[in-house]
């Protein structure tokens, strides 16, 4: 009988260098794509940066401007600028580079998950960033320039500006990702939506305490950043628990298709007919059965010089034959043997088809791993195709 492996090789994980490959290739493909609009930027970077600071020189003291104090200010932090901006544009596409690496190890059930979960962290992320720019920066600018005491002169630096609406729009993109925290959490067991509850006045002391270390020093933009916490906090608990609810339901599904599993096992006859008994397990020699009756003396007789040579006579006169049969053609019974497990191949194949008609997934699925072991290959392509319907259905 000739071994098939080639069901192994379907299932067979791809080596850590492909991966590593297929890594390099998905980060060269999104540096090329924040190159190509940093590209594309660069002679508007005077403008970006005019935009950016435009909240800030709204409340100036009249005749006052930002300066630079360092020689290369003036050129780098446009130039840094514009290249936050290209990265802060082309996240979308980093975003789907991400998701088509790990796309491929992962269920179907995860991947509906992990799908609206990508995309609504990227659009959160860029809400909070408007959020700080169109919000929070004016209410903060504005105190700040009421609050500077008479004889000074506010005339901020370009590049201390920059780091400082840099960590704003960070902070706020992150603290905007609340509601993803809290759903991942909870779909990985972490925490339960009822325990989040109870949690509630720590949680928002602790948004309140973030604000104090994320924002500047004072209690507007603190504020303004805490309280949008606490009710992303609460859409995240509310979404948690329709996770939760399905989670629940699927691990249902799963338990019933196991009891099923073991209450059809348990009702299996030990008789069967078919081709698939033609395969028996194992084979049993009668000298080494188990019986009640006495020992037999002339069972275990030694045999005599002659009686070796005669088996020996017949060994040899056997083999002589199987040569002869090969030489003239013969297979030494190897189709017989192909033909017996290709009957207990299609047999199971039909097993197969009446699980999926009774809504036996989960057997229906180990069998068809099971074939795509000792099949061959057209018999494990018709079982690959199963299995990919099933992966649709499921």
């Amino acid at each position: 009988m000739t071994t098939n492996n080639e069901g192994f090789d379907a299932l067979k994980e791809q080596p850590f260098v492909s991966h590593l490959l297929e890594l390099r290739d998905r980060l060269l493909r999104a540096v090329i794509a924040v190159g190509v609009i940093f590209a594309s930027l660069f002679y508007f970077s005077n403008d970006i940066y005019q935009l950016v600071a435009g909240p800030l020189m709204a409340h100036l003291p009249e005749g006052s401007s930002m300066i630079a104090t360092e020689v290369a200010s003036p050129f780098l932090t446009p130039f840094k600028l514009t290249l936050m901006s290209s990265i802060f544009i082309g996240m979308p596409f980093i975003l789907y580079q991400l998701w088509s690496f790990i796309a491929p190890g992962l269920y179907k059930h995860e991947k509906r998950l992990m799908i609206p979960l990508v995309a609504s962290s990227a659009l959160l992320f860029y809400i909070g960033v408007l959020f700080a720019y169109f919000v929070v920066f004016p209410l903060v600018f504005a105190f700040m320039a009421s609050t500077t005491p008479e004889g000074v002169v506010m005339a901020t630096d370009i590049a201390k500006y920059l780091d400082f609406v840099l960590s704003l729009f960070f902070a706020f993109g992150i603290a905007f990702e609340v509601p993803i925290a809290t759903i991942i959490l909870v779909s990985m067991g972490m925490t339960t939506p009822e325990s989040l509850v109870q949690k509630r006045p720590y949680i928002i002391v602790g948004a309140f305490c973030i604000g104090m270390l994320l924002t500047p020093p004072d209690v507007i933009s603190q504020t303004l950043l805490a309280l949008p916490m606490w009710v992303l906090f609460e859409i995240g608990v509310f979404f948690s628990r329709m996770v939760k609810r399905d989670k629940e339901r699927r691990e249902q599904v799963a338990d019933r298709d196991d009891d099923s599993s073991a209450d059809d096992a348990s009702n299996d006859t030990p008789e069967k007919s078919g081709p698939a008994a033609a395969a028996p397990a194992f084979v049993s020699d009668p000298a080494f059965d188990m019986d009640d009756q006495p020992l037999d003396p002339e069972r275990f007789r030694p045999m005599t010089e002659q009686e070796l040579e005669d088996e020996f006579d017949a060994v040899v006169d056997e083999f002589d034959a199987l040569e002869a049969e090969e030489e003239a053609g013969g297979d030494l019974g190897e189709s017989d043997d192909e033909g017996m497990y290709d009957e207990v191949i299609e047999e199971k194949l039909r097993r197969v088809q009446e699980l999926r008609d009774q809504n036996e997934q989960v057997k229906a699925r180990g069998l068809l791993y099971e074939i795509l072991g000792e099949a061959g290959p057209e018999q494990a392509k018709v079982a690959r195709n199963i299995l990919d319907q099933l992966d649709e259905d499921y």
